[in-house]
C-alpha cells in the first residue's frame, strides 16, 4: 500500500487514519532497522502511539507491514536490475545486483529473507508481491549472465537470492568489515562460473 491508500472497500483513508498509517510505517521502518524484522509489533504500535489493533486494521501480518515498510527500497532493487541489463557484462551485472541485495539484506537484518520466504502458514497461498518481482528481476540478469556463460547453466535464481542472503546473515555475525560481503560473494560466485 502506498500514499493512495485506500479501505478495505476502496474508499480514501479518513485523515486520522492516514496519519496513524503513516506513523506506523516510520516507526516499523525504524524498529526493523534497529531490530531487524523480529521486532516487536506492540512496540512498533506504542512508538507510532497507536494500539495494537490500529497496526493489525492496517496490517492484518507481519509480512503484509515488511511488503508496506520496503516497498520503495524492493522498487528500486527492481529498478537497478533493469538498468543493469544493460551491462556490457552479464556475469558482473549479476554481482553487482548481488551485492546490492545483500547490503540492503544487511542494513534490515532478515528483512529479505523474510519477504523472500512465503507467509508462514500460508504455504498454500501466493507468494507476497515483493517475493515475486525479486524473482523476477533477478531471473532476467540470470539468464542473460547463464546465456553469455558467466554463471552455470543450472544454476537457479532462488538460490543466488539464498545466498546473498546468507552472506548477509553471515557479514552481521562478524567484524564490522564493509568489504566482507564483497569477498564473500565473490568467493561464492567463483563456484559459479562454468567450468572449462
Amino acid at each position: 500500500m502506498d500514499a493512495t491508500a485506500a479501505t478495505a472497500a476502496g474508499r480514501p483513508m479518513r485523515a486520522d487514519a492516514r496519519r496513524n498509517y503513516d506513523r506506523l510505517l516510520t516507526e516499523a521502518r525504524a524498529a526493523f532497522a534497529e531490530h531487524g524484522t523480529d521486532a516487536s509489533l506492540d512496540d512498533i504500535a506504542r512508538r507510532a502511539e497507536v494500539g495494537i489493533g490500529t497496526l493489525y486494521r492496517h496490517f492484518p501480518t507481519r509480512q503484509e507491514l515488511l511488503e508496506a515498510v520496503f516497498h520503495d527500497s524492493i522498487e528500486g532493487l527492481c529498478d537497478q536490475a533493469t538498468t543493469l541489463l544493460g551491462d556490457p557484462a552479464p556475469g558482473d551485472a549479476m554481482m553487482q545486483w548481488l551485492r546490492a541485495v545483500a547490503a540492503h539484506a544487511t542494513t534490515y537484518g532478515g528483512l529479505a529473507g523474510s519477504l523472500m520466504s512465503t507467509r508462514l502458514g500460508d504455504e498454500a497461498g501466493p507468494p507476497p508481491d515483493c517475493h515475486v518481482r525479486m524473482l523476477s528481476a533477478g531471473e532476467a540478469l540470470l539468464g542473460r549472465a547463464q546465456r553469455s556463460r558467466s554463471i552455470r547453466p543450472d544454476v537457479q535464481i532462488s538460490e543466488l537470492l539464498r545466498l546473498a542472503n546468507g552472506v548477509a546473515f553471515a557479514s552481521r555475525l562478524g567484524a564490522e568489515d564493509t568489504d566482507q560481503v564483497d569477498r564473500l560473494l565473490e568467493l561464492v560466485l567463483r563456484g559459479l562460473v562454468p567450468r572449462s
